[in-house]
């Protein structure tokens, strides 16, 4: 049975916190992992998150990410940002990829619960990221006024594209719903302006594992190292998390007997690669297939 993720976004103002913490709401996983990848992905460009809803990117600076824990009631909220000044809120997030009509309920019961319990009196406000508006299915007729005031924000990923001048972060995040036909090629784009806008050389690594990772999930029939040539670079974690994401792909990949279609998704990618200015020779070590088949698929079809 599918389960869904949610990160829980909300905004209280600090009062007397020596630092914000990011805290992170009831997370469940998605068929991608889209919690995991989300956390991920605010843990290590922070300004993501700000700039999804329309903030100066620059307030990533005075906060940190965590999660808080509300022990008398023995549940956490993971995705909450604290902020290290009083005049500050603290925001929580809730990612939600599958329909779920109590979603509402659930996320408003865990935000009062949180605010009864804790001692900060900071206002405070909701941020939910959904794939699309077809997963906004949760009751809102309880909850009308607090959805239509400035207390919550609904982002619809498939919407970003109105954001001009996106950032490495945000096209982070539209990898996670791109098409499978063009995200190879749209991840082999982020890498490369990732590597002529970011000087800092860990900051670069953890960007593409972390496009490496959504590959990944998303094109089982590549391996790990086939990926990884992509971008130069094999230097995937050897972590559990990353064994596990290759295991759930390959096994994926068995199960629906693919190995022709396996194929057939490498030849198809040939053209996008081209297209990027890679030779016949890096797609053939890239995607493991003989020079001369990746010749044959690169001519123009009569």
């Amino acid at each position: 049975m599918l389960t869904y993720i949610i990160f829980t976004v909300l905004e209280i103002v600090a009062t007397g916190s020596s630092k914000c913490k990011i805290h992170s709401s009831t997370v469940k996983q998605a068929p991608l992992k889209t919690d995991s990848i989300f956390y991920r992905i605010f843990q290590s460009i922070p300004s993501t998150f700000f700039e999804l809803i329309n903030q100066p990117p620059q307030l990533a600076s005075v906060y940190q990410f965590s999660s808080v824990e509300v022990k008398q009631l023995a549940f956490r909220i993971d995705g909450v940002f604290l902020p290290n000044t009083p005049d500050l809120p603290i925001y929580f997030a809730e990612v939600q990829f599958q329909p779920d009509k109590k979603f509402y309920s659930r996320l408003f019961t865990e935000i009062f619960n949180y605010l009864d319990k804790t001692e900060l009196t900071n206002n405070w406000r909701g941020v939910v990221i959904f794939p699309n508006r077809s997963v906004d299915t949760g009751d809102t007729e309880r909850y009308t006024e607090l959805l239509n005031s400035q207390r919550v924000s609904r982002v619809y990923l498939d919407e970003l594209s109105s954001i001009e001048a996106s950032s490495i972060g945000i096209e982070t995040v539209k990898l996670i719903i791109e098409p499978e036909s063009t995200a190879t090629t749209r991840a082999i784009e982020i890498v490369n302006s990732a590597r002529q806008q970011i000087l800092d050389v860990a900051t670069i690594r953890e960007i593409i594992q972390l496009i490496e990772t959504i590959l990944i999930y998303k094109l089982p029939r590549l391996t790990q190292e086939e990926i990884g040539k992509m971008f130069g670079s094999n230097e995937l974690k050897q972590t559990r998390f990353y064994q596990d994401v290759l295991a759930e792909g390959r096994q994926e990949g068995r199960q629906e007997g693919r190995q022709e279609g396996r194929q057939e998704g490498k030849l198809e990618t040939i053209p996008q690669l081209l297209g990027l200015g890679l030779s016949i020779e890096q797609i053939a070590q890239a995607l493991g297939l003989d020079e001369q088949l990746v010749r044959q698929a690169a001519q123009p079809k009569s």
